[in-house]
C-alpha cells in the first residue's frame, strides 16, 4: 500500500514540476506573437510617376523679306566694282571704270500699271553684271535669269522705304561670249512663286 501512495505522489510531483515549464513556454510564445501583431506594418515605398514629356511649341518665324530696303541715295556695293543706288526717279549705277548710268521710272518708258522687268547688262570674257528694274507690283519675291543652256541665277532685290511699286534687281553671271550679257531670259515672280512677267533674252548692247 505504501508503494502505491509513494508512486502516486511522485506522479503528482512530476506533474507540478512540469506545469510551470509548460505554462512559461506557452506564455513566451504568446507574447512574441502579440509583439509581432502589435508592430506597425511597414508601408510600401511610394511609386513616383515619370514626368510627362512636354514638347515646347515654337512660335512661327516669319519668312525673310526677299526685298532689301535701302535709303534713297545709299550706295550699294553690287560686287565686281559695280555700285547701285536708288532715288525717287529711278535706278543709278556705276561700273569699274567709274562712269554713271541712269534708268528712269518716271519718264513714261515703262508701264507701272502692270508687272514688268527691264534688263541692262555689261559683260565680257571674264563675266557679266546684270541689273534692271522690276515694277508694277508691291509683292515681288524673286527675279531669275536663265541662260541659253537652262542655268538659272537668282538676283538680289532692293527697293526704297515704304515699298513703292518698283525696285531694282542685280546679279553676276559667268563669262559671256559676244552677247554683252543679253542672252538671258529674265523672269519676275511674286512671293508665292507665281510668274508675274518675263523678258526673253537676245543680243543687245548695254543700257536697254
Amino acid at each position: 500500500m505504501k508503494k502505491y501512495v509513494l508512486a502516486a505522489a511522485g506522479v503528482v510531483a512530476a506533474a507540478v514540476i512540469a506545469a510551470p515549464a509548460a505554462v512559461g513556454a506557452s506564455t513566451e510564445t504568446s507574447t512574441a506573437a502579440l509583439s509581432a501583431a502589435a508592430a506597425p506594418a511597414k508601408s510600401a515605398a511610394p511609386v513616383q510617376a515619370a514626368p510627362a514629356k512636354v514638347t515646347p511649341v515654337r512660335a512661327a518665324v516669319p519668312a525673310a523679306d526677299p526685298v532689301r530696303t535701302v535709303r534713297e541715295g545709299r550706295r550699294v556695293d553690287a560686287g565686281g566694282g559695280f555700285t547701285v543706288w536708288l532715288t525717287g526717279d529711278g535706278k543709278h549705277w556705276t561700273g569699274p571704270e567709274g562712269y554713271e548710268n541712269f534708268r528712269s521710272v518716271v519718264d513714261g518708258n515703262i508701264d507701272r500699271s502692270v508687272p514688268g522687268v527691264s534688263h541692262q547688262s555689261e559683260g565680257n570674257g571674264n563675266g557679266a553684271f546684270h541689273s534692271g528694274l522690276f515694277y508694277g507690283t508691291r509683292k515681288a519675291g524673286r527675279v531669275e535669269l536663265t541662260d541659253s543652256e537652262g542655268h538659272k541665277t537668282v538676283a538680289n532685290l532692293i527697293a526704297l522705304p515704304g515699298r513703292p511699286d518698283w525696285g531694282v534687281w542685280y546679279t553676276h553671271t559667268g563669262p559671256v561670249e559676244g552677247k554683252q550679257g543679253g542672252g538671258f531670259d529674265v523672269a519676275l515672280y511674286d512671293r508665292a512663286g507665281k510668274l508675274l512677267a518675263e523678258l526673253p533674252g537676245f543680243d543687245f548692247p548695254a543700257g536697254r
